[in-house]
């Protein structure tokens, strides 16, 4: 197959890079559609992964209520397609990477390609320290708050929701190196812009923990804002690795 250089691309007439367009979005939705499909005929073990953290802190009668008929329909309808989302995203990475590629030079190529790698690891790795770290400590406090006079009577829906926006975001958090890293082979920032600036991004990080994080706790809070920390040294280091020299 004969690689177009970018001029070329760029050559082409509009309407056929939309039609191609169009084409890869039509394939991303059915590979997402695919996917969850499956998700959602594959449920219950994905359904016991995301409950696990909640069923610890219920005490062994404790149970997980549903308060309308249709709820836990589409919960489980909303866990399928977030989960088919997951299992879709390299097919969809591709298929970006695809569209933008012949557009690309070389060297462009060349820095493009670990950048998505390090975009899904950064992402997942977030999510994963929310739910093996986070959630068994955050759990079993918002639980206590009941004390004598409430019990504590879990709602399905509202816990998938909070779950789910938890680990998206905890999930984002960690792409400020990758965000950063771009940004410094852009040339936009510096890594010594960066370390001149530390003081304020510590104070960013536990004002940005106080707010996301769903406890008061402090312990809590800070199981977000010192490896938004951690991931911001990181960053400095990754941008002066990659920063342009003069």
């Amino acid at each position: 197959m004969i690689q177009k250089s970018p001029e070329e691309d760029q050559n082409l007439p509009l309407t056929a890079h939309l039609v191609e367009l169009r084409e890869r979005l039509l394939k991303s939705l059915v590979a997402w559609m695919a996917a969850s499909a499956l998700s959602y005929w594959k449920l219950e073990p994905l359904l016991r992964f995301l409950l696990k953290p909640l069923r610890a802190a219920l005490p062994p009668e404790g149970k997980i209520m549903f308060i309308a008929y249709q709820e836990a329909f589409f919960t489980y309808l909303k866990i399928a397609l977030v989960f088919g989302a997951l299992w879709a995203s390299p097919y969809i990475l591709y298929q970006a990477w695809a569209f933008v590629a012949p557009g690309l030079y070389p060297h462009e190529k060349r820095f493009a390609r670990p950048l998505i790698l390090a975009s899904c690891v950064a992402f997942l790795g977030g999510a994963a320290f929310a739910y093996f770290l986070v959630f068994p400590r955050a759990f079993p406090f918002l639980a206590r708050f009941g004390g004598e006079l409430l019990e504590f009577k879990p709602v399905f829906r509202d816990y998938v929701s909070f779950a789910l926006r938890m680990l998206v975001v905890f999930g984002l958090c960690f792409e400020v190196p990758v965000a950063l890293a771009v940004a410094g082979k852009l040339g936009v920032v510096k890594a010594r812009t960066l370390s001149r600036a530390r003081p304020y991004a510590i104070v960013g990080a536990f004002v940005v923990a106080a707010i996301l994080t769903p406890t008061p706790d402090v312990v809590n809070q800070l199981f977000l804002a010192l490896p938004l920390v951690f991931l911001y040294e990181a960053s400095i280091l990754v941008v002066w690795l990659l920063e342009p020299r003069a």
